[in-house]
């Protein structure tokens, strides 16, 4: 693709408000405006329930940023983040069928983030966090989930997270080994790397071992902060210390969220029939073509690979699964759910270049739609 193609796929921006009944009579004028939309309004003013069944907010998804965690940009401002943001609206629509407004803030602090969104919150029904610096994030996700009842989920986090489990997964059933009794190693502490982390060992892997740009994450470490605290009393089981070279010998996994390039010569040192999953954007930790000398399974995030990891598996399915049931938040059954979904759609062809579906597949959101709905039901969060 070229620059020109780029620019004019975007020029305009992508997307626009359609109206779902036409108005081509004054009949229809009145009904959906005055003086007709006078009785809905005072309908919902007596009983507020009924919002959701005579506007649209309990179906909008809003996808928030303050544009400090674009992509592999960086912090790069709220107005730079909007065709991105543009973008994961198309998205929530073209796979999830649900209507989404980006909603990009020119501010990062925390307290105004939130203030913003509980004064808004009448006019949506569930919020995408979407390239939000880290550790702030973590922050914003969890206040925002206690004080707004809907569905809040910071897709860089979970999304990566559910998809990256699904992946796992498939790549372990063409291999045939078990989750469990695997050493995984996490290299990135960031959003994506800690809430990956977390869903590992929520489906059951006992040996997780995290690093960022310090080295191995462990107990002794001084000038953690709370969340890479946190990491370090539940990871490393085997009491690691040093650097990714430590952290690999006889790993059998190896999960890259840093945007660090790896030498080769640190996989050869991985356990046989290793897993490399690449996933800094554009450009993966290592090659595709060189951990393939090493790893029996590679993944990236990109496209022109095989096995592109990619959130679009997941968020519209989780978000439309959420909005179906009426749950209230997402919890961490559900975000297994949708991984568990996404491994079973992959099962019908499963290969070492196919561990997940393909994003385009359309089989993918009703089936982690379903299954997100169905957790939620039971957790009692409906």
């Amino acid at each position: 693709m070229t620059d020109t193609e780029i620019f004019e796929g975007h020029e305009g921006g992508k997307l626009s408000v359609a109206a779902t009944r036409p108005i081509s009579s004054p009949r229809d004028l009145s009904v959906a405006y005055t003086p007709g939309v006078a009785k809905v309004s005072r309908a919902i003013a007596e009983d507020a329930a009924k919002a959701k069944r005579y506007t649209w907010a309990d179906r909008l998804v809003v996808v928030v940023s303050d544009g400090t965690a674009v992509l592999g940009l960086g912090d790069i401002g709220a107005s730079a983040s909007l065709p991105v943001m543009e973008g994961k609206s198309v998205l929530f629509k073209t796979f999830g069928g649900l209507d989404s407004i980006p909603l990009v803030l020119d501010t990062t602090d925390v307290d105004e983030i939130i203030e913003t969104l509980v004064r808004l919150r009448p006019s949506f029904g569930a919020v995408n966090l979407e390239d939000i610096s880290a550790p702030r994030c973590f922050e914003l996700e969890d206040r925002l989930k206690e004080v707004l009842d809907c569905p809040v989920m910071h897709d860089d986090q979970h999304g990566t997270a559910i998809v990256t489990l699904a992946a796992l997964r498939g790549a372990n059933q063409v291999l045939g080994k078990d989750i469990a009794g695997q050493r995984v190693v996490v290299s990135g502490a960031g959003a994506a790397g800690v809430a990956c982390a977390r869903i590992l060992q929520n489906a059951g892997v006992a040996d997780v071992t995290v690093l960022d740009s310090r080295g191995i994450i462990h107990a002794g470490r001084e000038g953690l902060n709370p969340i890479k605290q946190k990491l370090a009393e539940t990871t490393n089981a085997a009491g690691l210390r040093g650097g990714l070279g430590e952290a690999l010998k006889g790993a059998d996994v190896f999960l890259g969220l840093s945007g660090a390039t790896i030498d080769e010569s640190l996989l050869a040192g991985m356990a046989d029939d290793a897993i490399v999953f690449a996933l800094s954007n554009p450009d993966p930790e290592v090659h595709p073509a060189v951990a393939s000398r090493y790893a029996k399974i590679v993944a990236t995030g990109r496209s022109d690979f095989p096995n592109q990891i990619n959130n679009v598996l997941a968020f519209p399915g989780v978000f439309r699964g959420a909005l179906d049931s009426g749950a209230r938040a997402i919890t961490e059954n559900m975000k297994l759910a949708a991984a568990e979904a996404i491994f079973a759609v992959a099962q019908d062809d499963l290969g070492p270049d196919r561990i997940v579906p393909s994003p385009l597949d359309p089989r993918v959101a009703p089936e982690v739609a379903a299954a997100v709905a169905k957790a939620a039901e039971a957790d009692g969060v409906v």
